[in-house]
């Protein structure tokens, strides 16, 4: 990449797409849905919209329902481009909003973790080539990774306009961090006071680290003790493998410990984003139990479109606790960004734990003077270690 993307390739584009069964009864109103999106919508509950009369030239109907193959083949009769739900997927080809933890835990109560629906596409997705899938299983993943894309920007606007880019944090390290342990509760208690502090928490969505960060963010409403003591009760299950387990103390935390705010979707724009903050997992990990303690998650089956996408949004710098090659790998990926201001200005880049980043992985002896030559000028400023989690959020809050 010798120089960064122009500006109109990788800024959000305004578009015509219609998400949602209020908008889509307004313009159906009007008479006139040429040349617009319609996406994941269920037009065969009542009450039934009449298309027959609507003017639909260029119009894409994708991932909805009707009430009959008819009505979806009078529409491409009369100019609309019809792309229907694929049958035998477990997962909607066009998901019209982000996950919630209820969403991804759905089944365990009644069949355990084998049962609940995050497994249940993970075993499909396996079953269907993994990270190879066939045509027709690529083109199901691919729109779903596409609504999920547009359900994120979504979720994200109104906290965007009220804080902008900069207020959204990044928290990386190990998957492998068991729950109760020294850097699972840094991490709990970086979460909680980046919420505390207006930051939106956002995370690759596995466990470890980034369970921990998502907990303290979830807790942010709750006095310190609180946190203290869901962790205390996380840490009787404390390896994810164990995933029965795992899961079902997850379960107990958010039952006993509900952030006091609206939790149905909708009722506030920005309720999610203080109660848990933003999870990006990926299937392609679907052997590692779901984090159940983000507001929102956007789970992708592209691993590389979820890295990227992270790291896109994480404009007010990145804690990066000690992990190994995947954490390696995103500081680099996310140096590379920066370097080339790819995305905008970027914030700080903490790293906690001042002798694992340069004794044991060395990073920061590559990393400084990568910055220091950026093409935008000096940028190894912006590298700080340390062993605080309070002077990290101090680093990251500044300004």
């Amino acid at each position: 990449m010798p120089t960064p993307p122009p500006a109109d390739v990788i800024e959000p584009h305004a578009t015509n797409e219609i998400e949602t069964r209020v908008e889509f009864d307004r313009r159906l109103a009007g008479g006139d849905l040429t040349g617009l999106t319609v996406q994941g919508l269920r037009l065969d509950l009542d009450p039934v919209p009449d298309l027959s009369r609507v003017t639909v030239a260029g119009t894409l109907f994708v991932g909805c329902r009707f009430v009959s193959r008819e009505v979806g083949a009078d529409l491409v009769r009369r100019g609309a481009n019809v792309v229907p739900p694929f049958s035998g997927l477990p997962y909607p080809t066009q998901p019209s909003h982000l996950y919630t933890p209820e969403d991804l835990a759905a089944g365990f109560a009644e069949a355990g973790f084998e049962g609940m629906y995050d497994t249940r596409v993970y075993a499909h997705f396996r079953a269907h080539g993994g990270a190879l899938p066939d045509v027709k299983e690529a083109l199901g993943q691919r729109l779903h990774d596409h609504g999920v894309d547009n359900a994120l920007a979504d979720a994200t606007r109104s906290w965007l306009a009220a804080y902008g880019p900069q207020s959204v944090v990044g928290i990386m390290g190990g998957h492998a961090v068991p729950r109760g342990s020294v850097p699972y509760r840094m991490a709990a208690v970086l979460g909680w006071e980046l919420a505390r502090a207006d930051r939106l928490v956002i995370t690759g969505g596995g466990p470890g680290v980034m369970e921990a960060a998502n907990l303290g963010a979830y807790l942010a409403a709750h006095p310190a003790e609180e946190l203290t003591e869901a962790i205390d009760l996380l840490a009787t299950a404390p390896d994810f493998t164990d995933h029965d387990r795992y899961t079902a103390v997850a379960l107990r935390v958010r039952e006993r410990h509900a952030p006091p705010v609206p939790r149905q979707r909708g009722a506030d724009d920005l309720a999610w984003a203080r109660a848990g903050g933003l999870a990006v997992p990926t299937w392609l990990y679907g052997h590692e139990p779901a984090n159940l303690f983000a507001g929102r998650i956007a789970k992708y089956f592209s691993n590389a479109i979820r890295e990227d996408t992270i790291l896109r949004l994480a404009r007010g710098g990145i804690v990066f606790a000690p992990g190994r090659a995947g954490t390696v790998q995103e500081v680099f990926q996310a140096a590379t960004k920066t370097f080339y201001g790819t995305d905008g200005s970027s914030g700080a880049y903490v790293f906690l734990d001042r002798a694992f980043w340069t004794t044991e992985l060395p990073v920061e002896s590559l990393l400084r003077p990568l910055l220091a030559g950026s093409p935008l000028g000096d940028l190894s400023p912006s590298i700080h270690l340390t062993d605080d989690v309070h002077e990290a959020v101090r680093l990251l809050t500044a300004g």
